[in-house]
């Protein structure tokens, strides 16, 4: 049975239940020509700053993305919020679900949270919610994606922000873990939760500003900001609403989003050719030419391609 699909001007106009029916089909209809078509159209006409919330289990990555959801509801920005979960082994499916972590007005047309579980691609992240950050950022005027937090998903939080915002509670060694694991070559942002606890949280917050000092970075780098944030007292948001001001002046200089945004496009295509079709497959790809100007129809094009090359189809 076929599936009718939105153009990006009806989902656009089409309000809450467009954009549930829109994400329902990057999984009922992944692989097809007519989704990788809507895809591609959202990532050609961009519209939101996509922010990246990570770090680790309890440090409060939930209570700041509703902090920051209130604050750019009260300025009248449309919103849209992807809450990556841990995946049921049993179902596949999110453990939590937003509704667990997130607090909204049901009422409130102008923002969308979807839960999604991590299940195994991009390490925390997943292709579905590759998609959906496609889809919303054509969307919003801001989408937040807070990431499960697990594993490696600090890193793989960069594959789909244009601000990586990572979060580190005082007192609790998570700057000198992220350093070992080199996590702190990765944030734009970095928030110290739970500034309320005063002496340890601007402890923690020297212990990060130290850590980053550690990279070297060319002259024209952005250096991360530290930011002291308390969402329970409502103090630093406004710091951080600077920060993250701040980053996105300096990506719209000198081409810096838009080549921030081809290599993740490009690293989507990689993955997902990677994941079917091996190492072997993906450097096959990278010597192929592909007439589709968009990633989610290049990855179909070199998909085919690579089928028929290396199993005859």
């Amino acid at each position: 049975m076929s599936q009718a699909f939105p153009t990006l001007a009806t989902l656009r106009a089409g309000g809450k239940r467009a954009m549930a029916q829109a994400l329902a089909l990057i999984e009922t209809a992944a692989g097809t020509q007519a989704l990788a078509t809507l895809l591609d159209a959202a990532c050609a006409d961009p519209k939101a700053q996509v922010a990246g919330l990570t770090g680790p289990p309890g440090v409060g990555k939930s209570t700041l993305t509703n902090a920051l959801v209130r604050g750019w509801r009260a300025q009248g920005e449309t919103v849209g919020v992807i809450a990556v979960d841990p995946s049921s082994r049993r179902t596949g499916g999110a453990l939590l679900g937003d509704r667990a972590r997130i607090s909204t007005d049901p009422e409130d047309r102008g923002v969308f949270v979807r839960s999604m579980a991590a299940r195994d691609r991009l390490g925390g992240l997943s292709d579905q919610t590759v998609a959906a950050v496609a889809l919303m950022r054509a969307v919003y005027d801001r989408v937040l994606v807070e990431s499960v937090g697990i594993g490696q998903s600090e890193a793989d939080i960069s594959f789909a922000a244009d601000s990586v915002i990572l979060c580190v509670q005082p007192g609790s060694g998570d700057s000198l873990q992220f350093m070992k694991a080199g996590v702190m070559e990765l944030p734009d942002i970095v928030v110290v939760t739970k500034a309320d606890m005063g002496d340890h949280a601007r402890r923690a917050k020297a212990d990060v500003e130290g850590a980053l000092t550690l990279f070297d970075r060319d002259a024209d780098d952005w250096t991360a900001p530290v930011v002291l944030v308390s969402s329970t007292q409502a103090t630093g948001l406004d710091d951080l609403a600077g920060a993250l001001a701040g980053h996105a002046a300096w990506l719209d200089q000198a081409g810096r989003r838009a080549r921030r945004r081809a290599e993740q496009e490009q690293a989507w295509v990689d993955e997902a050719l990677r994941t079917r079709f091996g190492t072997e497959g993906l450097t096959l790809a990278h010597r192929m030419m592909s007439s589709a100007r968009g990633p989610f129809g290049r990855e179909i094009e070199l998909g085919r391609e690579l089928e028929r090359r290396l199993h005859g189809a």
